[in-house]
Order: C-alpha cells, then structure tokens, then sequence
C-alpha cells in the first residue's frame, strides 16, 4: 500500500497555517486540527520586506544602538525641579509663537478644539480682544504654530502653550536634558479641549499668578521631586500615568506638603492650592508627560536606532519620530477611538485622536502598562483580561522591559518599553494607546475615553528611511 492510500485511510489531523477560513470548514467538518495565525513578515510586501533585509545587514550596528538607546530610558532621571514662564525657559518661545500638540499643523487644517486653544490662548495672553481677531493674527501670519516637540515640550490634547503660560520644568538628572509642559487645569470646560470662555481665562490666569508661585517655591524648596519614584509606586497603585493618575497625583501631594512651610507659602494660598489639587486627580499627568519627554529625549539621534522617541497627534495628523532619524516626522491621518462615550454623546461628535500624551505610551506607560490598571477599562472600554492582553502583546514589539516600571499582576516584570520599528512592520502589532475622546467642535470638552492604535503607514514609512529605501 503506498504511504498516500495510507494516509487517507486514518483519521486526518491537520496543522492550518495562515488563512482561518481554511480552519473553520475544518471546525465544520469534526476534522482533527490546529490553527497556527502565521502571516508573512511585513504583510508580505516586497518594499518592506526588502528594507528588513537591509537593516538585517546591519544588525550589529542596529542592535548596538537599540541597546544604548534602550539602557537610556531606562536609566533616566526625570525630576521636577522648577516652575517657571514659557518663554523663560522654553527653547524657542516667543510672544507671537504658540506651540501646539503633534506633528506640523497649518491653521487651515487644524481640528475644533486646536482652533479653540489658539484662540484661547491668544486672548489669555492680551494678544486679541475678540475669537475673530486671534484669528486674523494666525492666518495673517503675525502669530505662528509649532509642535511642542520642536521645543522640548509636550502637551495634552490641543497641546497649547503660549509664552507667559507656566510650564513644569523636568531635569533628566542621568543625562542633563529638559523637558516642559504646562501646568493640568483639570477637567470640564479647559483649554486644552478649546475651551475660551472667560471663566477658562480666569483659571488660566489664577494659575499664573497664584497657583505657579507657590508651586515654584515649593519645588525649590524640596530640592527635587524625583518623578520616576511616583511613577514606579503608582503602577503598584492602579495607574498607568496617562489616563488613570489618582494615585501618582496623591504621592506628588505628599510629596510637596512637607515643603510648603519652608518655602513660605502664605495659609491662604495653602488652602487655595490645596482645594485645586484635591479636585483634580488628572494633575500628576502634565509632569508624566514631561518626564517621558525627558526619557525619549535622551535616546533621540542616534545613528541606526530603530527605537520610537516620539509618537503625537494634532487631531489631524499623527505622527511619530524615530532615534536613527532625527526630526523628520512620519505621518499618517490621525485615528478615530474605539471607546465609551458620556451620556448624551455619540462616536458623531468625535474629534480623531489629539494631543502628546502618547509620549507616556512611547515610554512604555500608558495603554502599554495597562495590566498595571485594570480599573481603567471602565474608563476607556473592555475587560481586565483585556488590559492584561494588550501588555502582553506590546510586548512583542518592543526592545525589552524596564524593570523599574513593574507589573505587580504579571509577576512584577517591566513594561514594555522601547518601540522598535522593524518589529511593529514585521508582526502587523501597532502601539496601543489609551486617551480621552475630546469633541470635534472647540470648547465641548470631553466626551469619552478609549483605545486606539498607531496607523501602520508611519512606521511602514520610517522603516524605509532607516534602511535608506
């Protein structure tokens, strides 16, 4: 009897490999079988596949400058050490310079709520008496945009920063750069959301003159507010640092009590900052911003590294910028979120996915560390399983752990950290990221929260430019 009459006289148990649909008429059937989800590298595209091949030739040099690159984040030194007016100590910043969130953005494309803070921003800063005249002055060109990232800084949402807004400023202590941000107004009807209502205006205005004082003197007075503990204590806490800060802005509390009498800080004002602080468990946010700014930044440039160092959106555009290649940004059009909405709002009045605060998920917080927050799926969608699932699978995409971020659920082993490109082009797994949902239109705010992912068309794009294709 040959070996293939024998073969179809046993029972048959087949390994499927690739195509599920071959596996479900096997389901359908009762035949014996295992589904292997196998798909070619790079979705089997030549170009890609080739610009792998290419950096495959490099890979001494590639993997020698990941590594570095990776030892460098992980071995950062965020801490807040200062409060201080933007164009005081933001590279770059200038009266008639507004920074805005992500990557390059024209007034003629710009989403609501971007409009919205410009606006807002520019009537804060006694530059326009009216919405109409702000607008005259970006389109005229008397006021120019640009990407906080080009200025060391990172902002939520619409991003905005203008020059006498106060900024947090935070010390990588292990390599000596800076990062900035602007102080986190809370929730409701804020800036970020492009909201310019006087009573939006008057906040903006108290925390200049009040709030970032006593927070500066504060801070000086305690030497240093090490960023990278919170962090790493809140994780075992129930936050991931970008949606979910309850108990990073509690420890930050704590942390700058004991300072406040030292550094003088009048009763008053005591209480006046305190009642804010108590009612904004978003506060730790800003300065988790700016301490993964000042992480990424210091593993930016460098030649052959494959490595993420920044991913941001306007609401327009969503762009990232990679280690190996500088400034240049890859862009793709900025994604809609999958998410739950507030009562009374539908996926209709959606703005596409906003602000910097993806650069806590390109340092491994964030959507990546999840597993860390389960409480935040009744936030942004989906189940614990989930949470711990989305991890794991970052996982797959990164060069490695930092072991100073860990994961009490998973055994205390680190977040995934530190995006490599060619893993993210060879497996078809984009970055996931959690984020708030603002509405399309200026001013509305928030209207829900959920999970989105990095369009594959940037890393596609950067992979080309790192194998110089």
């Amino acid at each position: 009897m040959s070996p293939v009459v024998d073969l179809f006289r046993r029972e048959l148990r087949v390994i499927n490999v690739g195509l599920r649909e071959f596996a479900d008429t096997l389901r359908e059937v009762g035949a014996q079988h295992v589904h292997v989800d196998w798909r070619p590298p790079a979705g089997g595209k030549p170009e890609l596949m080739a610009a792998l091949s290419e950096l495959e030739e490099r890979f001494d040099a590639v993997e020698s400058a990941n590594r570095e690159a990776f030892e460098r984040i992980c071995g950062s030194q965020p801490v807040w050490i200062d409060v201080a007016r933007a164009d005081e100590v933001v590279p770059g910043m200038r009266q008639n310079v507004v920074l805005h969130a992500g990557p390059p953005l024209r007034w003629e494309e710009a989403c609501g709520p971007v409009r919205g803070a410009v606006i807002g921003a520019l009537l804060y800063e006694g530059l326009a008496g009216s919405p109409a005249e702000a607008e005259r002055l970006v389109q005229n060109g008397e006021v120019q945009l640009s990407p906080c990232h080009h200025h060391g800084a990172v902002g939520p949402m619409a991003g905005v920063v203008s020059a006498s807004m106060p900024v947090v400023v935070v010390e990588n202590r292990a390599y000596g750069n800076r990062a900035f941000a602007t102080l986190n107004e809370g929730l409701g009807k804020v800036l970020r959301f492009g909201a310019y209502s006087e009573e939006v205006i008057s906040r903006l205005r108290w925390m200049r003159d009040v709030l970032a004082p006593a927070l500066r003197d504060v801070v000086r007075a305690s030497g240093g507010i090490d960023l990278k503990q919170i962090i790493a204590r809140a994780l075992h806490m129930g936050d991931e640092c970008h949606n979910r800060n309850a108990a990073a802005t509690s420890l930050l509390v704590r942390g700058l009590l004991p300072h406040f009498g030292s550094a003088g800080v009048s009763g008053a004002v005591v209480a006046e900052v305190g009642e804010f602080l108590s009612r904004n468990d978003h506060f730790f946010l800003n300065l988790s911003m700016a301490a993964c700014k000042a992480t990424m930044d210091a593993a930016h440039g460098m030649p052959n590294c494959t490595l993420v160092t920044a991913m941001a959106r306007n609401g327009t555009r969503f762009g990232i910028r990679v280690s190996g290649t500088g400034d240049r940004w890859f862009t793709a059009a900025a994604p809609r979120v999958n998410g739950l909405y507030f009562v009374g709002f539908t996926a209709e009045d959606a703005n596409p996915d906003l602000g910097d605060s993806s650069i806590t998920e390109t340092a491994g917080l964030g959507g990546f560390a999840m597993a860390a927050a389960p409480a935040i799926v009744q936030f942004v969608g989906g189940t614990p399983e989930d949470a711990v699932a989305l991890t794991r699978e970052m996982g797959e995409i990164c060069f490695g752990r930092n072991q100073t971020f860990t994961i009490p659920v998973l055994g205390f082993v680190g977040t995934p950290a530190g995006i490599d490109v060619r893993k993210v082009v060879e497996t078809g797994i984009t970055p996931v990221i959690n984020t708030g949902i603002a509405h399309r239109e200026a001013g509305m705010g928030q209207v829900g929260a959920g999970l989105t992912r990095a369009p594959m068309e940037c890393f596609e794009e950067a992979l080309q430019a790192l194998a110089g294709l």
